[in-house]
């Protein structure tokens, strides 16, 4: 009696893990503590700015570059991080790129130079970049379909959370003490959440390790995309999105910190609480965009934007808070269709798109976030808010182009 040999050729059945049961759970702990630690170290040091500016004698827009260097770098680390998850694995890069990164973060609340400061927040970026490009990787690799969309969503809901608790945190902390004990925090929190990420999160059951295959497959993915003009397009959006969203978000301090205001760091810090504003809106606008079209969904998040820009050149206290909102909303909403846009419109290697994606959007932060601190120096906030104008009147060209675009 003979059996047939198993074939080589066929793929083994996924062992899933079921939604709602403790893996799923544990899955989701952990990838929301990663988000937490990626998103609160990445911008903590915004609110801390004009602090950054006077403990070392710069001007706004060099002490952008704590902030800018860090996204900077972690765009490049992105297009690299889900190439070396090929063969390290998911999980030890995730908690490698988690640790290094909070570790750095302390490193840079002990620096005692401005230069020394930019290097450590540079390689934090670095080291940062091999957390969110594996995450989604991992999470569709293990997760059940019915269960990766509440997946998804608690991820995501982590992100956000960091990018708000970073702010606010810090915020609170040099208040009350200085710069430097707030970053440590922050360090001391990541390094807290790497741990309990690593003691919660499953090891892979659905992907082992192999080989590299080499450069040449991944350029000849981003090349293919690069060369589609519509995605061009989304691209330029997310670079022109982020970098007037993360532009107002930089300078807004140094205006609420100065005369007729004269907040607090407390203050200042707790506004950001707004960006709660960011979590409503995009599901809204995912459920807009299927109902209505993407490009008109994506005018009316520029659009809303747009207003809230203008809010914040009034002289109340109230009427800025409401703009910032506005703005959250407005900005999350877009970035929110672009995204979806782009994994609708790639025709395979939807990864390499979707790094290409992150990479224009955090270079947007990068040069953007920077290069509006000399329209702060030069000409106060009204020659940020009209900078910022011009980005928002790119990304409504940019729609208008896109709603003729067939996907």
């Amino acid at each position: 009696m003979s059996t047939s040999p198993q074939r080589p050729d066929v793929a083994p059945e996924p062992r899933w893990t079921r939604r709602g049961s403790l893996d799923w759970w544990r899955i989701n702990v952990a990838l929301f503590l990663s988000g937490y630690a990626i998103f609160s170290q990445l911008y903590c040091v915004q609110p801390l700015l004009p602090d950054l500016a006077r403990a070392f004698s710069v001007s706004a827009a060099e002490s952008s570059l704590a902030l800018s260097l860090s996204t900077g770098s972690l765009a490049l680390a992105i297009l690299v991080a889900g190439a070396l998850s090929e063969s390290l694995g998911r999980k030890p890069l995730m908690f490698a790129s988690l640790t290094i990164a909070a570790v750095l973060e302390i490193g840079v609340a002990l620096a005692p130079s401005w230069p020394l400061v930019l290097v450590l927040r540079a390689l934090e970026g670095l080291a940062l970049g091999g957390a969110p490009a594996v995450a989604m990787a991992y999470l569709a690799e293990e997760i059940e379909p019915a269960g990766l969309g509440a997946a998804m969503g608690l991820y995501i809901g982590g992100n956000a959370a960091g990018g708000m608790a970073g702010r606010v945190v810090t915020g609170l902390v040099a208040e009350h003490s200085d710069w430097r004990i707030a970053l440590a925090v922050v360090g001391g929190l990541g390094l807290a959440a790497a741990l309990g990420f690593l003691a919660l999160l499953p090891a892979s059951r659905n992907f082992t390790p192999r080989p590299s295959r080499g450069l040449a497959p991944h350029l000849a993915a981003w090349g293919r995309h690069l060369g589609d003009p519509s995605m061009r397009a989304l691209f330029a959006v997310a670079f022109l999105a982020m970098g007037g969203f993360v532009t107002v978000y930089n300078y807004i301090g140094f205006r609420l910190m100065a005369p007729p205001f004269d907040l607090g760091q407390a203050a200042v810090g707790a506004i950001f609480v707004v960006y709660l504003a960011g979590i409503v809106a995009s599901p809204v606008a995912g459920s807009l965009a299927d109902r209505f079209g993407r490009a008109p969904v994506l005018i009316g998040g520029v659009a809303l934007s747009a207003l809230g820009l203008a809010l914040t050149l009034a002289g109340a206290l109230t009427a800025i808070v409401v703009g910032i909102a506005a703005l959250t909303a407005g900005f999350f909403a877009a970035h929110t269709v672009a995204g979806g846009w782009v994994g609708a419109r790639a025709k395979g290697d939807k990864a390499h798109a979707s790094s290409l994606y992150l990479l224009a959007y955090y270079l947007g932060s990068s040069v953007m976030g920077s290069l509006g601190g000399l329209f702060w120096t030069d000409l106060g906030w009204g020659g940020v808010t009209g900078f910022v104008a011009v980005l928002l009147v790119g990304q409504t060209l940019l729609a208008a182009r896109l709603s003729r675009a067939a996907v």
